[in-house]
C-alpha cells in the first residue's frame, strides 16, 4: 500500500470514529459548535444523521483505500459534505455560540484541504 493509502486509510478510520461519536454522544461532540440547544433532541436528530453520513461515506472510503480502489469519488463527496458543513453554520452563524463558524471553518475546511490534497495524490 503506498503513503497515499495509508494517510488515506487513516483519514477515513477518524472520520468513522467521528460519525460513531456524533451517533452516540450527540451533545457532547456539538457542544462547542452548537452550544446549549446540542443537547436537546430536535438538534441531536440530525447530529445522529450528520454521524451516519460520517460513518456511510467514510466506511466505503476506507473499504475502496484497502482494496486499491479508486479514492478519488470518495475523497470529492467527503469534500462536499465538509463544504455543505461550512456553508451550514456560516448560514446559521447568529444563532450559534461566538466564533462557532469560525471554528467549524477552520476544522472542516482543514479536513476539505486534506482530502483535496489526498484526491490530487491519489492515482485513481
Amino acid at each position: 500500500m503506498d503513503s497515499t493509502r495509508i494517510v488515506a486509510t487513516a483519514v477515513m478510520a477518524l472520520r468513522i470514529a467521528y460519525g460513531v461519536g456524533l451517533i452516540a454522544a450527540p451533545a457532547r461532540l456539538a457542544l462547542r459548535w452548537l452550544g446549549p440547544a446540542g443537547e436537546r433532541a430536535p438538534a441531536q436528530v440530525p447530529l445522529r444523521g450528520l454521524g451516519a453520513r460520517e460513518v456511510v461515506l467514510h466506511a466505503g472510503g476506507l473499504a475502496a483505500a484497502l482494496r486499491g480502489a479508486p479514492l478519488r469519488p470518495w475523497l470529492a463527496a467527503s469534500i462536499a459534505g465538509d463544504l455543505t458543513d461550512i456553508a451550514a453554520t456560516v448560514g446559521g452563524r447568529a444563532q450559534l455560540p461566538e466564533g462557532a463558524a469560525a471554528a467549524t471553518a477552520i476544522v472542516a475546511g482543514s479536513s476539505a484541504l486534506l482530502s483535496a490534497g489526498l484526491a490530487v495524490a491519489a492515482d485513481s
